[in-house]
């Protein structure tokens, strides 16, 4: 049986409805109020006691209660808000900036890794469009407000080899005045900073996380730990190629990096200068030496932090630089691996790649159970894989695990199949059981 409600009774509903909205509304609204500071609570209670009027007693003082709860929340919450303090500027996080574009690492054929000789035909074979000129930098002390190849010219590639943890550069300048004469720091300079897996963060004492930590106690624990940088001089004459820039100089020596270099001008002179070198980036680059480090991997496809400044000196009385030209946006990235950009390592350019290319590893999960697990790294497209492990058993799996029965040493071969024909690849007692 259906019945309607009275006039009454849907005066009350629909009065209840209307009040317990407003009420919402009101929280939300006198939350706000209080989070800027304004007292009127008392004044909100008052107000909604007389709109509450219609409904029930019982009801009324619930919604009562319950709005005098909310309000007492904020206000305990509030002043903690308020008194939150403010981040130092240093610290402050920087207002969300345009996305920039990822800039590209080529990637060498491993049958054509450059020579550290100081000449760039090795580097003939990478596009142009891996090359970064200062027309992509600025000078962010704004000496300058636009390059003059006249003055400065400059032209940087960035390289990597597949299955070496190096960065390959060749470094090309232009200069009309050309200042190397100084024993120390002042130098014509190429500084790199590194952040091999992009983690971001201070890599100087200046920027330390722990204000209160003394600042040599932090040189010796963080300073060029977690990213690196290196003010490379251009030319070094008479002094070492770079000052690796924290508490780990032995990350600039072979075989860690190399560097070789070309010119035929003299201090003041106007010329043309060649740098080719390699780094390797380290997650953790350790002040107790090498031993304790751990290298970067660098693979395909993988984002590193990297940038460059070229700082110009022209030999001024007063000792000055004339022109921080800086790839990053920010002008700290030189000692906070937040501000650098963004660098692909590429997979090979089309012409170096073979159309079908078996390639694969393994891993023993288990010695003892001779457990292996096979991992297929082929290139190309490929449709179909056959394993065989050499033990008299095979598999059409892409990534296969597979348990041998006797302990031995096993050639294993990998056969693949696509549309631009087949490839194998075997390798011969690599897997060895006990």
């Amino acid at each position: 049986m259906t019945t309607s409600a009275t006039p009454q009774q849907a005066s009350a509903l629909n009065g209840r409805a209307t009040n317990q909205s407003a009420v919402v509304k009101g929280l939300a609204t006198s939350q706000s109020a209080v989070l800027k500071g304004r007292d009127f609570s008392r004044a909100m209670i008052d107000a909604y006691e007389l709109r509450l009027q219609p409904l029930r007693e019982s009801t009324r003082m619930r919604i009562l209660s319950t709005l005098i709860a909310v309000l007492a929340v904020c206000m305990f919450v509030s002043p903690a808000l308020a008194q939150t303090p403010a981040a130092p500027a240093d610290q402050m996080t920087p207002a969300t900036a345009p996305a920039l574009p990822i800039l590209k690492v080529f990637q060498f054929p491993s049958n054509m890794i450059p020579r550290i000789d100081g000449k760039d035909d090795d580097w003939a074979i990478v596009p142009d469009s891996y090359t970064i000129t200062l027309a992509d930098m600025h000078d962010d002390e704004k000496k300058h407000a636009a390059p003059d190849p006249k003055d400065l010219d400059i032209h940087v590639k960035v390289g990597w080899v597949k299955g070496l943890n190096r960065l390959y550069f060749l470094y090309e300048a232009y200069k009309n005045y050309w200042d190397f004469a100084d024993p120390g720091l002042h130098n014509d300079t190429f500084e790199v900073v590194v952040d091999g897996d992009r983690s971001g963060g201070p890599l100087i004492p200046r920027f330390r996380n722990n204000a209160d930590q003394d600042e040599w106690d932090a040189h010796f624990s963080m300073h060029g730990v977690q990213a690196q940088n290196y003010h490379i001089m251009t030319p070094a004459e008479g002094k070492d190629w770079a000052m690796a820039w924290g508490c780990q100089p032995w990350d600039k020596e072979l075989p860690y990096a190399n560097h070789a270099q070309t010119y035929n001008f003299r201090p003041g002179q106007s010329g043309h200068y060649i740098l080719e070198f390699y780094i390797t980036p380290f997650d953790y680059a350790s002040c107790d030496g090498p031993d304790r480090a751990v290298e970067s991997k660098l693979y395909e496809n993988k984002l590193i932090g990297l940038s460059w400044a070229v700082i110009n000196y022209e030999g001024t009385p007063d000792g000055k630089n004339n022109g921080f030209w800086n790839l990053s946006p920010q002008h700290t990235m030189y000692g906070n691996s937040t501000y650098l950009r963004t660098f692909r390592l590429m997979p090979l350019e089309p012409q170096f790649r073979k159309p079908i290319d078996a390639k694969w590893s393994f891993k023993v999960i288990d010695m003892n159970r001779r457990l292996v697990a096979f991992q297929d790294e082929s290139e190309g497209q490929i449709a179909s894989w056959k394993w065989d492990f050499g033990d008299g058993t095979d598999s059409s799996d892409q990534f296969p695990i597979h348990q041998y029965k006797a302990a031995g040493e096993y050639v294993v071969v990998l056969t693949v199949e696509g549309p631009a024909g087949k490839s194998r690849l075997s390798k011969i007692w690599d897997v060895t059981l006990r």
